[in-house]
This record gives structure tokens, C-alpha cells and sequence, in this order.
């Protein structure tokens, strides 16, 4: 069975969609080269930086959570 041929979003190049292919569902295999690499620059944060975001992560779960839970009496 042949892999559906997909038409890119960004540049109109037309494209087999395979099994495992990294990126999106609807950009080509070059398009979505430069998003893989942006995944790899985001591992390299300082300790400072991981501390801010774990603490903003925990808030907004707090903050949902309080959404989701609260009674409204």
C-alpha cells in the first residue's frame, strides 16, 4: 500500500507521508527540519531557569486546577 501524498502548508511541495517522519502531518520533511533543531536548544537552560519555569508550570496546574474544581455556591 503507497504512503498518502500530502501537500506541504508552507512551501506547496507535494509529499509521502511515512511513518515516523518528524514535524507535522502537514508540512514536507524540509520544512520541518528547523523545528526539530529548535527542541534540541531548549534542553540547555540554566538552573535558574528551570527553577522559574517549574515553579510557572506549578502555578498554572494550581490555576486550572481552581478552575476545574471549584464549587460554585
Amino acid at each position: 500500500m503507497p504512503f498518502p501524498i500530502k501537500v506541504c502548508v508552507i512551501c506547496s511541495e507535494e509529499f509521502e507521508l511515512r511513518p515516523g517522519k518528524p514535524g507535522f502531518a502537514n508540512r514536507c520533511p524540509a520544512c520541518s527540519e528547523p523545528e526539530a533543531t529548535e527542541d534540541t536548544s531548549k534542553q540547555h537552560l540554566s538552573a535558574e531557569e528551570r527553577k522559574a519555569e517549574s515553579e510557572a508550570n506549578a502555578e498554572r496546574r494550581k490555576a486550572i486546577r481552581n478552575l476545574l474544581y471549584r464549587k460554585d455556591s
